[in-house]
């Protein structure tokens, strides 16, 4: 590596390690939150997910300044790619933000505290249990959160399906409503192709506890990967009203359907 590359990195990564200084979070005199956040685990993380983010996958980020700078928000985006690669890439777009620097908490799902030490880990870079309530809670302190409404049904989907929405359940879409939180949809290309998948090994998984188990390579594919990030959509009304939700949660959709599609488009031109 040129001495230029050089000292461009370790700029890179010492504005990484401001910014998140300069996103501090009200944590107890242990250093956690109630949710087991802890910034200096964050710090020691962030090389690697700099180094994900910048070298491996190549990502570009657009839209980012569709992304409130401080306030609730809710991160809306498609499902992919077998492991949570997806969600990572999204929180270090956060983080890398120009236009305003976040730490956002990803919404995991239940299987990985069941994984011995992942649980933690995840739980101390920002990431939590997927439940309504720890979602409500992070938005009534103004937090950023990534959800991902297609849960497994996304991430575990076969190569056959990529790119294709799954069931959105309505959940994210009530949540808004009650805590008056904009909806920033994003649109994933790429993390489909980290991780091709024919199937899932049920037997297996139901062995493990596991969700599933994709039949694939044993290995990571460094696919460039585009975000789009829309712009903030607002809900209001009667939260209990299915029929209503439903229809929201398809205006969402569709806006992710064209943020992928826009993903596409920027894919193509740039072959």
């Amino acid at each position: 590596m040129e001495l230029a590359e050089k000292m461009k990195s370790l700029l890179s990564f010492a504005n990484l390690q401001t910014r998140i200084g300069e996103t501090h979070k009200n944590t107890g005199t242990l250093g956690y939150d109630p949710w087991g956040y802890n910034e200096d685990r964050l710090r020691q993380f962030a090389k690697l997910g700099q180094w994900i983010y910048e070298k491996y996958f190549r990502t570009e980020a657009f839209g980012l300044e569709n992304i409130p700078s401080q306030g609730r928000a809710l991160i809306i985006g498609n499902h992919s790619g077998q492991l949570p690669m997806d969600g990572i890439l999204v929180s270090i777009a956060l983080l890398t933000n120009p236009h305003g620097s976040r730490v956002p908490r990803a919404m995991i799902e239940r299987f990985f505290p069941t994984v011995p030490f992942l649980g933690n880990f995840l739980n101390e870079i920002g990431a939590v249990v997927g439940d309504p309530v720890n979602c409500i809670k992070m938005l009534q302190r103004d937090e950023s959160v990534i959800v991902f409404p297609e849960g497994v049904g996304g991430s575990g989907k076969p190569w056959k399906k990529r790119y294709e929405l799954q069931r959105f359940g309505t959940g994210f879409l009530k949540i808004a409503i009650e805590t008056k939180s904009p909806i920033i949809p994003v649109g994933i290309v790429g993390c489909e192709e980290t991780i091709p998948s024919l199937g899932s090994i049920d037997p297996l998984a139901r062995m493990l506890g596991l969700p599933y188990v994709p039949i694939s390579l044993p290995v990571i594919l460094p696919a460039k990967v585009y975000l789009h990030f829309g712009k903030p959509m607002m809900f209001e009304g009667d939260p209990t009203n299915e029929t209503r939700l439903k229809e929201m949660v398809e205006e969402v959709k569709n806006s992710i359907r064209s943020l992928i599609q826009d993903g596409f488009d920027k894919r193509q031109r740039g072959r």
